[in-house]
């Protein structure tokens, strides 16, 4: 066995908690690269399982060929009739329909219905069987559960006339809708009874040679082979999940290199001692290297371990957030034991990541002259060419922050201006706590020392003894607390914008069929102020009774827009031509008023005689919009399909969004935060480890083991609170920045993320707590006699 080995396995044997230290952060670095990788896994197979499948008779898919300035051929009966007369011609069609809710009333959200031969299964089952009769659907695995439906279950669907009937569910689908989507699956007559006009994707050709096929088809088809993984989606959804666990494990490795660093500054004068007997800086650095090397797969095999409950932790909490149901899946159950290849792929990584962090730390561990190892050092103290060294290149970098952030502002709206923006963030970080660090840690942690008692002084005192090991532990918890709270707060802007755009004029409730049927007569209803009919003419226009209309209008409170008259139009602001074409004729337009006041069509004066297929209602000032929605769909009881769409709706949607995006921001960029957290826990356990013999002279002064425990959970506080509110400064200027930089006029969200911002810092300073409690401990058992002993 070389040198280097013999010194490595000593070192193992001797002090092995000090060997792996280290690794600590690693291993919930590789546990969060594995559980977002088991998570995908998970949630593809979830996904892909219930993707649609090509029976193996199918020979032939026809489809449209795409062409360039001209109208595209159609997959309709005349096709079919030809292909026919080659093999049998099959339609895949998806039909929409109207899934009526517990109270018999239909969603904003239609049904898709998939048009499904009894001998062509195309669609796999979790549950049950595939619908047979004409009364039978199968249903997407989200709708079973949010409803808690199973195989034999009475579901209410519309007819396409609007009128409700009862359907049975014959089985349960391995495929989930899309953000809560229903999904059906039906034959072929109750599609027609929902549908008339289906749409057709493609038609299958059962038989028939390709020659026969493409020849009947025409030139204004192409015709291909059946795919049968054309609609799973592999594993794409790893590449939303990946991002996160490198960011974490990138995270790991800052936190990794800072603790080697202390380790092998905690054992400088055994190295002195062996560079004196004649030891090489070859042997010595290789035995760091072969140290970290352990180090690391030990830490591989834990995080893989521990990557599959984490990623069940994840999966439960992406189940109650909502988040599953946005890819289509729900009860996700990813494997809590990982896979060979996983552990093997833990391992490596673990391995080489850490001998790439150990590197520079033992490197420079090995350069230490003997003389200057041998000397007490109870402190970091560079020499002053390295601090003037280290203040020029920090204010170099500052400033180069400083100008890029001007840059981005000054070029908003163009393609560098985000460049601009990362690389002056970089910058800031590397000028302010990296090269800065062991400056400015000290600093924001000397205030945090003026506002509380004896216990933080000495918390101060320590963090400003050791400025560079300090420094190194807040950078990899400030990163992503910035993080955080950039991305948060830019997720903010965007729902106040969302807001804004909500505030445009709109009616306060519209009236509409969600099947795009005509609307029945409305009856009148309480607490209405005025309300108008719009009669479909062509896309994009629509007729109105002219005084019901301007009535309207001016119980809305909308001004300037004109008066509209029989044969005259009023167009929505964007439109710039002097007149309106509808069914061949032109009407002069008199004025114009907001888009989404009339969903952007259109409205010409006395055409009234096609069907209404919305009204628009102003309703008195006090009345509540849900109500007035709850007393007409009372007063309709035949007429299931009509719903009200109102303001608050729009909104509720929109904040929907934006809190799972927020939730989904956390969540995953929590697992950074967490990392770092671990960089406190080993930083506290070599602090406890070089302070023995002050520990125990602060318990034989009096200090209690309480007292001790308070000091040491004090400084990690200290530590947490300079990563998250320096994180947190610099992330809301940089968001600050970003928005300014995009040219969008999008306003800062305020108070609305603050408490998110509090709690997630909360739940930081928990976990630091948490992350001292064994050092604490440690601090608080040891005895005054024994401490003053050691060496």
């Amino acid at each position: 066995m070389s040198t280097s080995l013999r010194l490595g396995v000593a070192e193992f044997r001797a002090r092995p908690g000090r060997a792996l230290l280290p690794g600590v952060a690693l291993v919930v670095g590789v546990a969060c690269l594995l559980a977002a990788l088991v998570l995908s896994d998970a949630l593809t197979r979830s996904v892909d399982e219930g993707a649609p499948l090509t029976p193996s008779s199918v020979g032939h898919v026809v489809d449209v060929r795409n062409v360039q300035g001209g109208s595209p051929a159609k997959l309709d009966d005349a096709l079919i009739a030809k292909l026919s007369a080659v093999g049998r011609a099959v339609p895949v069609q998806v039909a929409q329909a109207d899934l009526l809710d517990g109270n018999g009333r239909a969603g904003e959200h239609r049904a898709e219905v998939n048009v499904q031969q009894p001998d062509l299964v195309r669609w796999p089952l979790a549950e049950g069987r595939q619908p047979g009769a004409d009364n039978e659907v199968a249903v997407d695995k989200i709708t079973a559960f949010e409803r808690g439906l199973k195989p034999g279950d009475k579901i209410q669907l519309a007819a396409a006339d609007g009128k409700p009937f009862d359907v049975t569910v014959s089985g349960v689908m391995k495929r989930g809708g899309l953000d809560s989507r229903p999904v059906l699956v039906s034959g072929p007559d109750l599609a027609r009874k929902l549908d008339p006009q289906p749409f057709t994707r493609e038609v299958w050709v059962i038989g028939g040679s390709r020659e026969a096929v493409t020849s009947a088809a025409g030139a204004a088809y192409w015709v291909s082979d059946p795919a049968p993984d054309a609609d799973k989606i592999g594993n794409d959804l790893t590449f939303i999940l990946l991002p996160f666990s490198v960011l974490a494990l990138a995270t790991a490795v800052f936190v990794a290199a800072a603790t080697f660093r202390a380790v092998y500054a905690q054992r400088q004068r055994q190295t002195a001692l062996l560079r004196c007997i004649g030891a090489q800086r070859g042997p010595l650095v290789r035995r760091s290297l072969f140290e970290a090397f352990v180090t690391g797969a030990l830490a591989g095999v834990g995080g893989a371990l521990l990557g599959g409950p984490m990623a069940w932790l994840l999966a439960r909490t992406f189940d109650a957030t909502g988040i599953s149901a946005l890819f289509g899946a729900v009860e996700l159950s990813p494997e809590l034991l990982p896979s060979l290849g996983y552990v093997i792929l833990g391992v490596v990584v673990a391995a080489v990541l850490s001998v790439m962090a150990a590197i520079r730390p033992a490197v420079n561990a090995a350069r230490v002259s003997p003389l200057a190892a041998l000397r007490d050092a109870d402190s970091e103290v560079p020499t002053r060419s390295v601090r003037r060294l280290r203040l020029v290149f920090g204010i170099l970098f500052t400033a180069g922050a400083g100008f890029l952030a001007l840059v981005a502002i000054a070029a908003k709206g163009t393609v560098g201006a985000p460049l601009a923006v990362t690389f002056s963030a970089i910058a800031a970080v590397t000028g302010l706590f990296w090269i800065l660090g062991p400056v400015t840690v000290p600093f924001i942690a000397r205030l945090f020392g003026k506002i509380g008692g004896t216990q933080w002084k000495l918390a101060g005192a320590e963090v400003r003894r050791m400025p560079q090991r300090s420094a190194a532990v807040a950078l990899p918890l400030l990163l992503a607390s910035s993080m955080v709270t950039f991305f948060l707060v830019l997720l903010g802007g965007a729902q106040e914008m969302t807001y804004s755009f909500a505030n445009e004029q709109r009616p306060d409730a519209t009236v509409v069929d969600a099947g795009q049927r005509p609307l029945p007569n409305i009856p009148s209803q309480p607490g209405v102020e005025a309300s108008v009919a719009l009669h479909k003419i062509d896309d994009g226009v629509s007729g109105a009774d002219p005084a019901q209309f301007n009535a309207w209008l001016k119980a809305q409170g909308v001004t300037g827009a004109g008066q509209l008259t029989d044969g005259n139009a009023l167009a929505p602001d964007w439109y710039d031509r002097p007149f309106v074409e509808a069914d061949g004729k032109q009407y002069k337009v008199v004025g114009t008023i907001p888009g989404r006041l009339t969903g952007y069509s259109s409205i010409v004066g006395g055409l009234t005689s096609s069907p209404a297929e919305k009204v628009l209602v102003a309703l008195k000032p006090g009345v509540d919009p849900a109500e007035f929605r709850a007393g007409l769909q009372a007063a309709l009881p035949a007429n299931p399909t009509v719903i009200v769409e109102t303001d608050a709706d729009e909104r509720a949607e929109a904040e929907r969004y934006m809190h799972l995006g927020t939730v989904l921001m956390m969540v995953l960029l929590g697992l950074s935060v967490a990392v770092a957290v671990t960089g406190i826990g080993t930083a506290l356990t070599i602090s406890v480890q070089e302070r023995r013999k002050e520990l125990a002279l602060r318990r034989a002064l009096g200090v209690t083991r309480g007292g001790l425990q308070g000091g040491v959970i004090a400084e990690a506080i200290m530590l947490a609170l300079v990563g998250v509110i320096g994180g947190g400064v610099l992330g809301f200027g940089y968001a600050q920045i970003a928005i300014l930089s995009t040219g969008i006029d999008m306003s800062l969200p305020g108070l609305k993320v603050v408490l998110p911002l509090v709690i997630g810092a909360a739940a930081v300073v928990v976990l630091a707590v948490v992350a001292a409690f064994g050092p604490s401990r440690g601090a608080s058992r040891i005895r005054p006699a024994a401490g003053l002993a050691s060496g």
